[in-house]
């Protein structure tokens, strides 16, 4: 089938969606799918390209980062133009749609509109809720044919503001069991990294550097690590190219500074950005533990996956969906969010036995192999484009073509 993509990002810009779409993406097309996805600018980023057999084609009009700083002003023709334009030249049998149901109501419109009018399911995949009216506009008021909600986390947060169940499906994330694998780390990130030389305890926080993925309590935790192992380094992933709508993130930054260097901690923690399919998986193998002690609702936190593919044990909060996929003693530790206390006694108690932790990783490799590959992902997800369009309802009534292409309100499009 002909599937349509949208999102606001894709790497370079780097997130949970972001590195979603590049493992799901592909898999669709080797199971015989057309996929084509329309998504934000990015800097040095060519507008049109083909990635592993994936027409991709980006707009300024997409990326939320220049829309933001705009205040998303004079941008309602150029939204129906690029919008319209796509799904033209893909002639979709499915419009999927990212984290679309929060933002921009031009968007979100220009979609419900041309998937009405043309008859083609209109399916969003939930990656996160929020707590405002745009969210309960965009989530209720919009005609999603289905809602794939990323875990029973976000399905409950959709329910409750009267998103009718029957209309959602559970899809966890799948990833890329052969990119992720367990093994010895290359040599290749020594030269490139030199501070991760001989390291003989490195604990991995691979989150988007913020205070609601809890990167401070990380490095409360770090101090108490450090009294009992002398020789523990923490290794922090920073966030480069990011979807930073609200021009948090330097702030967080410029604040983790400043703590680690209070803390005196200066030689004993290392941040950089790393690549998404090059480094990161060598730095998985590389460490001993991974943590993940978001302060937010995580609505499910790829880290898990990529964790437990690496065969690495890892230690997560009690937040979102995360609890749904970590169990203690199975696979790694989950632990009360803001606790830097409770995250320490569990990374030291893994740092001392070398056994527990080479069960728990194991045990969490075994769980990806069978439940959490892309292609089993893809395939699930294959199943809801299948259903929806065989479900799709044959009585529909055509919508009239507009007479004019734009908003005459951010609320509604002209009909």
């Amino acid at each position: 089938m002909k599937i349509a993509m949208l999102h606001w990002g894709f790497p370079p810009i780097i997130g949970g969606v972001e590195t979603h779409l590049v493992s799901l993406m592909p898999e669709l097309v080797k199971m015989g799918h057309k996929v084509s996805l329309l998504t934000g600018a990015a800097e040095d980023a060519p507008e049109h390209f083909d990635f592993k057999g994936v027409d991709i084609r980006r707009s300024q009009f997409y990326d939320l980062n220049w829309l933001f700083k705009s205040n998303f002003q004079e941008v309602d023709d150029n939204v129906w133009d690029i919008t319209v334009g796509f799904l033209n030249r893909t002639k979709p049998d499915v419009i999927h749609a990212h984290n679309m149901h929060y933002f921009s109501r031009y968007h979100t419109r220009v979609l419900e509109h041309y998937a009405l009018q043309h008859r083609v399911p209109l399916i969003l995949t939930a990656h996160n809720a929020w707590k405002d009216k745009l969210f309960l506009d965009l989530t209720c008021k919009v005609a999603w044919d289905r809602i794939i909600a990323i875990s029973h986390y976000i399905k409950r947060e959709l329910m409750a503001v009267g998103v009718p169940e029957e209309k959602i499906t559970v899809v966890h994330h799948g990833i890329d069991d052969k990119l992720f694998h367990p093994g010895k780390a290359s040599s290749r990130i020594f030269r490139d990294h030199p501070k991760l030389k001989r390291k003989k305890r490195l604990v991995f926080n691979p989150a988007r550097l913020g205070i609601a993925k809890g990167c401070d309590i990380m490095i409360e935790a770090f101090r108490l690590v450090k009294d009992k192992f002398p020789d523990a380094f923490l290794l922090m992933s920073g966030s480069g190219n990011i979807i930073d709508w609200g021009l948090t993130q330097n702030k967080d930054i410029a604040f983790f500074v400043t703590l680690i260097k209070h803390l005196g901690l200066e030689d004993s923690v290392y941040i950089n950005t790393f690549s998404l399919s090059k480094e990161m998986p060598e730095l998985y193998r590389l460490a001993d533990v991974i943590a993940y002690p978001s302060s937010s609702e995580e609505p499910f936190g790829l880290t898990m996956l990529e964790a437990m593919a690496s065969g690495k044990p890892i230690v997560v909060t009690e937040s979102g969906g995360m609890p749904e996929i970590i169990k203690n003693d199975i696979n790694g530790y989950v632990i009360p969010k803001g606790n830097h206390e409770c995250l320490a006694e569990r990374i030291i108690r893994l740092l001392s036995d070398e056994k527990l932790r080479h069960k728990l990783g194991k045990n969490g490799r075994q769980q990806v192999e069978r439940i959490y590959s892309r292609r089993i992902y893809a395939e699930n997800i294959s199943k809801v484009y299948e259903d929806a369009i065989k479900e799709y309802p044959k009585t529909r009534k055509r919508r009239i073509k507009p007479k004019r292409k734009f908003f005459i309100a951010r609320e509604e499009i002209t009909v």
